[in-house]
């Protein structure tokens, strides 16, 4: 049946530009030439041929990047500049209309130029029926790795109920919220969350800038119910992510095996020279910083409990990249979209530069670098044959000027095209 076989045939597109990014060799390649045969890169190189029949793009003074991975997102909860009603709009909100509110921003991150994104805590599972419905294409979003709830200790930054008076939920918060006292109970919420969907693990491994009842450095598990949390979670083949701003928590997720460091803002010398020596990641989400950044100068509302703690956490971020840069420690890029507004997540790469990074350094973090922290490196990160063909493009040349990564004209995702500004 030969005309059955050709209307089952993949479609074949072709792309071209005047470049595109090697992110495995971390240069620039002149000119571009994609292959893509279905949902995958066929070919990809100055020399990949065109197939007769196929689609050609052609996206002219351009340069190709693979898609852009966000390590560190919020997709379920949207930002707001008004602190008090996104504390109501969480308590008054249907779970259906903040799905709804969640597919839309998916669809806005995408479009920014991020086909994956790692999502690092949600709520009402929330996350797992939004990675769901993006990857049976019910919703265009970014591919999603979710954590369910992230894990933590009672009254910690992780603890949804922190903050209100007591019995108002009817409920103090326990497995079913992800927060537990000792290394058994971790082990039991880490089983919890992989048995409801979790693709990672996320922990809080210390106090946090946007809760009201704990010190930001202050270290919240013991270095028992960490290596509980790691161990587990590394047993069921899931990795693990520690938000940890202060010193001490940071050392301790570290030893325990930890994947990566999120935020990382209080570390000292010791804690950069331990992740150097474990391979441990670094992902310092300097959006989240910005974001703050933005909200003091327009004089939003911040409840006086957190002030003290985003000013310092600003001021701290501001030597962190470039001491772990000089150390050699891996650093990923994730932006804690949410605490910012969700699509403006490719500023990362600008603010990664502005703290130490050279911009082929931190275009790696955000793709290959990414990837491999991601676990995915097999599937996407590069423009390389036999990979996805998650595919993005920028005007000009970004090793050159890196804020054209703000200006993104075209998405493809596994194939399909979903935003083509010419």
């Amino acid at each position: 049946m030969p005309f059955a076989l050709a209307a089952d045939a993949p479609k074949v597109v072709v792309l071209k530009a005047a470049r595109m990014f090697d992110a495995r060799a971390g240069r620039i390649v002149s000119p571009a030439v994609i292959v893509v045969r279905g949902s995958a890169i066929e070919s990809a190189g100055p020399a990949a041929a065109t197939p007769a029949g196929a689609e050609v793009i052609d996206l002219g003074d351009s340069t190709l990047l693979p898609g852009f991975i966000d390590a560190h997102t919020h997709l379920t909860g949207e930002y707001t500049n008004d602190f008090k009603q996104a504390e109501l709009d969480a308590l008054k909100k249907t779970t259906a209309e903040k799905a709804i509110d969640a597919a839309a921003i998916a669809r806005r991150t995408l479009m920014a130029g991020f086909t994956t994104v790692r999502d690092v805590g949600s709520s009402e599972y929330i996350d797992v029926g939004l990675r769901n419905a993006i990857r049976n294409g019910k919703t265009p979003g970014p591919r999603m790795l979710v954590a369910v709830h992230a894990i933590g200790a009672t009254g910690g930054h992780c603890d949804p109920t922190g903050g209100y008076r007591f019995d108002l939920f009817r409920h103090e918060s326990g497995i079913e919220d992800g927060i537990g006292s000792g290394p058994d109970a971790m082990r039991a919420i880490v089983r919890f969350n992989i048995k409801y969907g979790a693709d990672v693990i996320k922990t809080c491994a210390t106090g946090g800038v946007l809760s009201e009842t704990d010190d930001v450095d202050s270290p919240q598990l013991t270095q028992e119910e960490m290596n509980a949390i790691v161990s587990e979670a590394h047993a069921l083949k899931r990795k693990v992510a520690a938000h940890a701003h202060g010193a001490e928590g940071i050392k301790r997720s570290v030893r325990a095996g930890i994947d990566s460091i999120e935020h990382g803002t209080f570390a000292d010398d010791e804690a950069l020279n331990l992740m150097k020596e474990h391979g441990t990641y670094l992902v310092p989400t300097l959006m989240a910083a910005q974001g703050l950044r933005e909200a003091l100068a327009a004089n939003h509302y911040i409840p006086p409990a957190i002030l003290p703690k985003a000013k310092a956490a600003i001021a701290a971020l501001d030597g962190l990249v470039d001491r772990a840069v000089a150390k050699g420690v891996k650093i990923g890029l994730g932006t804690d979209a949410g605490v910012y507004p969700h699509g403006r997540n490719a500023e990362e790469f600008i603010q990664l530069t502005g703290r130490g990074m050279r911009a082929v350094d931190a275009l790696r973090a955000g793709t290959i670098v990414d990837s491999e922290l991601l676990g995915i490196s097999a599937r996407v990160g590069t423009l390389e044959a036999g990979k996805l063909a998650d595919i993005v493009a920028v005007p000009g040349d970004p090793l050159e000027d890196i804020s054209v990564v703000k200006k993104v004209k075209f998405v493809m995702k596994e194939g399909t095209v979903y935003r083509n500004d010419r």
